[in-house]
């Protein structure tokens, strides 16, 4: 090990945070910047190695250190989800100049900051959906992150948004049932009527201007309200995100302990109504017929990118409690 500092990074598809922390778990410096991950970019690896080695060199330099300080690193970033997008960002990773390192898909800090065990399953419903697993024994399993049609990803700011649209759009044109939704949404869209409903509302989708979060909290707030549209799509999304929980749960050897389900995303976070929540424990639970421990994770993902980070610094194994807590502080 050649350095006595870790970096750990957490890429999203909005935002990256790279934080740099010593070995004895000090917090030294902190960067947000936009997104790093490749789905993002024209120029997709390549543009990915330019902002993340920027971001790196920046953290570093103003710190007067240099990779050569770095011992290890961590990396959880969106767009990990197959073996050939995997291979390519070993390769980005390693040509800004890291050697010891871990990296997979986000979805895997949640379980590193959110159970105090080191294992468990990591729910997120952000603007995408993504689950991920790691078992007692260290085994990881990913389920979904690759799309609505492919893999059931049907949760998230982005896919619940356009189910509201499409709902709207299905009581104008396409003999569906009316929805309390309808006014408020065209308000928000700033439509005027249904014939120019879905021109406003594409305009804003490619722009990316479309109000995602007021429309959730449209759709929410309307299904708590007893809409009968808006409840249906609420119930689909959680049970969808349900069957990739459990699915996830069956598929690694988790012993008989209860199972840390950790919640994370904006959607499961920041929603200030509980009903998509409290949906999705229900059909775990129904699935599942296992005990769990629900945690919805107020601590910072990327601190689980430290804490993965400090764990191969010191040899692989969890990090003590007192060392995650000092973690945990310090992100807060």
């Amino acid at each position: 090990m050649k350095g006595n500092y870790v970096i750990g990074v957490d890429g999203g598809n909005s935002k990256t945070d790279y934080f740099l922390f010593h070995l004895d778990g000090t917090f030294v410096d902190h960067i947000r910047s936009g997104t790093c991950s490749h789905e993002q970019f024209k120029d997709s690896y390549a543009e990915a190695y330019r902002v993340m080695n920027e971001q790196i060199t920046l953290l570093l330099s103003r710190n007067g250190l240099s990779m050569e300080d770095v011992a290890t690193g961590a990396f959880g970033l969106a767009g990990a989800d197959i073996p050939v997008q995997k291979r390519n960002l070993n390769e980005v990773v390693e040509r800004i100049g890291f050697t010891s390192y871990a990296l997979d898909n986000d979805s895997f800090l949640g379980i590193k900051v959110g159970s105090e065990k080191g294992y468990g399953i990591c729910s997120i419903n952000g603007s995408g959906v993504c689950t991920g697993g790691i078992s007692p024994t260290g085994q990881r399993l990913q389920v979904g992150g690759v799309g609505s049609e492919l893999s059931g990803d049907e949760g998230g700011g982005f896919y619940l948004t356009r189910r509201v649209i499409r709902a709207i759009y299905d009581s104008f044109y396409r003999l569906a049932p009316e929805t309390s939704m309808t006014e408020p949404a065209m308000k928000l869209i700033g439509a005027s009527g249904k014939e120019n409903f879905m021109d406003h509302a594409l305009e804003q989708l490619v722009t990316r201007k479309l109000p995602f979060t007021d429309l959730v909290t449209l759709l929410f707030e309307s299904a708590e309200n007893g809409d009968p549209v808006a409840s249906v799509i609420v119930e689909h999304s959680a049970r969808q995100l349900a069957y990739s929980t459990v699915g996830c749960i069956s598929h690694l050897d988790f012993d008989e302990q209860p199972v840390d389900i950790v919640m994370a995303g904006s959607v499961w976070v920041k929603a200030a109504s509980p009903i998509m929540r409290d949906r999705y424990k229900q059909f775990v639970l129904e699935l599942t017929e296992r005990a769990c421990h629900f945690i919805l994770l107020q601590e910072p993902p990327a601190a689980g990118a430290v804490i993965w980070a400090l764990e191969l610094a010191h040899g692989g194994g969890p990090l003590s409690a007192e060392l995650r807590k000092k973690i945990i502080d310090a992100l807060q």
